[in-house]
């Protein structure tokens, strides 16, 4: 069959002359590539040169441009796409949780305390137990409590997240060593859950976590550096190209450390916290942003809390607790206030919302942000944007906020959220079609340890809605699923945008960074039920192989 080409993918390449011309470092052929530029046809071939991209189109006419020391990657008729952009993860978190307990699978009460128990047999004595991603709601909804694991965990202190980094499960040795008793108050913006008679369980919420997390040693730089070291090659595997990481000037520090030493095989793009937007500034204005490998510039910030600890921020109470309607983490005031001044430094600010009522706050502030610093190409960010009123929605593409979005959560929330929250608030729940049906910008990421890294598995939950109790065979809420295309975009040119760099990367053009992932099936061949299944063959990052199946 002939390879038919639109005018974006006739034979490009760049030539010093007539006549003269480089060759490209490398040429990726025999492969069936969707460049993600809309409207275009497949290619066949990509020559890079230069960490960039200097051709797309039919194998013949790619091959043409060959030298002498030109390597030649076969891909066998395999599917490539660009690389997948992760926008929201806490990857340095990642890397020391691939270290730590695995609590994700476990299913009952009996389940939770053995894996840990078989765990902490393996440590040393008095080393801290951490990682988790536990879910309550697996076993019914029970909090754990500490009297469930002090058993197990005699010599040493524990302090296991849930998985969505809301709450954590403290054993009684942690409590002790950070002087958390019945007669410690809740901090604003958190919570100490008691038992009856006024005894802490051990579960914290919130801004109660960091009364225990102040008290654990701290990494050392070399603990870190392994971290990142495993994160980076975790994600290569799981075909993401650059990460946006949610996360402090610490782990900036590590990731500052590994480009120096040329250890940064993959990009990142490091948001620190929202309160320190000084320091970022100054930063900015003596170093600039970084460059394509490592970037800077945005800040996180916070409104509520999370679903599952009944913590994000609604207009009407939780329907299964009827006495809260959830917290609002961070000062009301002070966000506000450190939105305006780091927007007017400059500085690309992103706020997690979760609730109907945390996100309509944000929207708002965003609004009078824009009315007082005026216009500019400042790209808003709301990450989650889970549970929107009806009035949200066309707004984020009127004051052009992008939606920062992790479709995994769907599928996972989805097994209880309607107890939660009732029938009414979930239709506009993770709306990705009522967002995109709004002209929304959409960027998908996985939030990461919260949610397994792999953007298939994304594309999987946004294209089908299938909880992970199979209970929803034909999605939950079906009418917010959208398309395989339209998710795939989320985590290619939408991550693109929402990072300042469509005019680099998210697509497979001449001139564009040399950032693309081979798979082992056409996505757009399969059943969407099948693309969680999808094997990463090969992630390219800047024309250089950084994983190969083995």
């Amino acid at each position: 069959m002939r390879l038919k080409l639109t005018p974006l993918l006739v034979f490009a390449v760049l030539l010093a002359g007539a006549g003269r011309r480089t060759p490209p470092d490398a040429i990726y052929t025999n492969a069936s590539i969707w460049t993600g530029v809309p409207g275009a046809a497949r290619a066949e071939a990509i020559a890079v040169l230069d960490g960039k991209i200097v051709a797309v189109g039919s194998a013949a006419r790619v091959a043409k441009l060959a030298g002498p020391a030109t390597r030649t990657i076969d891909l066998g008729g395999a599917f490539v796409v660009p690389g997948l952009i992760d926008t929201h993860t806490h990857f340095l978190s990642g890397g020391f949780q691939l270290a730590g307990v695995d609590l994700r699978r476990a299913t009952s009460r009996e389940d939770f305390v053995r894996r840990l128990g078989e765990f902490a047999a393996k440590q040393p004595k008095g080393r801290w137990i951490n990682g988790g991603d536990w879910d309550h709601e697996a076993w019914g909804g029970e909090l754990p409590r500490r009297d469930w694991i002090d058993a197990v965990t005699p010599d040493n202190p524990v302090f296991v997240n849930r998985l969505d980094g809301h709450m954590a499960l403290a054993n009684s040795r942690a409590l002790e060593l950070a002087g958390v008793t019945r007669d410690t108050k809740d901090p604003d913006g958190g919570l100490i859950v008691r038992d009856r008679s006024g005894e802490p369980t051990g579960i914290l919420k919130d801004e109660a976590m960091p009364l225990v997390a102040r008290v654990q040693p701290a990494p050392s730089e070399a603990e870190q550096d392994e971290a990142l070291d495993r994160a980076l090659k975790h994600a290569a595997s799981q075909g993401v190209t650059q990460v946006h990481h949610m996360g402090t000037w610490d782990d900036l520090a590590v990731f500052r450390r590994a480009a120096v030493r040329g250890a940064l095989p993959l990009r990142a793009y490091a948001f620190v916290p929202l309160d320190t937007w000084p320091r970022l500034a100054e930063l900015v204005r003596k170093e600039g942003r970084g460059d394509d490998r490592l970037r800077w510039g945005g800040l996180k910030g916070y409104v509520d809390g999370s679903l599952g600890s009944t913590t994000a921020w609604f207009h009407e109470p939780y329907t299964d607790a009827p006495n809260t309607s959830g917290l609002v983490v961070t000062d009301p005031a002070r966000l506000a206030s450190d939105i305006r001044k780091a927007d007017a430094a400059g500085l690309q600010v992103a706020v997690h919302a979760i609730g109907d009522r945390a996100n309509d706050w944000i929207l708002d502030t965003f609004a009078h942000v824009e009315a007082a610093n005026g216009p500019r190409d400042r790209r808003f960010r709301i990450e989650h944007a889970q549970h929107l009123s009806r009035a949200a929605l066309p707004r984020f593409a009127a004051l052009d906020v992008v939606a920062s979005m992790q479709p995994y959560h769907a599928i996972d929330d989805g097994r209880w959220a309607e107890k939660r929250i009732g029938p009414e608030r979930i239709r506009t729940t993770y709306a990705f079609r009522s967002l995109l049906d709004n002209k929304a910008r959409l960027a998908f990421g996985s939030d990461w340890t919260v949610a397994p890294l792999s953007p298939l598995e994304g594309i999987y939950a946004a294209a089908t809605r299938r909880t992970l109790d199979d209970r929803n065979p034909g999605g939950w809420v079906p009418d917010q699923k959208i398309t395989v295309e339209e998710a795939l975009r989320a985590y290619t040119a939408g991550g693109a945008w929402a990072g300042f760099q469509e005019d680099r990367l998210g697509t497979l053009e001449t001139g564009r960074l040399a950032d693309f992932v081979v798979l082992g099936a056409d996505l757009f061949q399969i059943a969407p039920e099948e693309i969680r299944n999808v094997r990463v063959l090969r992630t390219v990052v800047g024309g250089r192989d950084v994983y190969t199946a083995p």
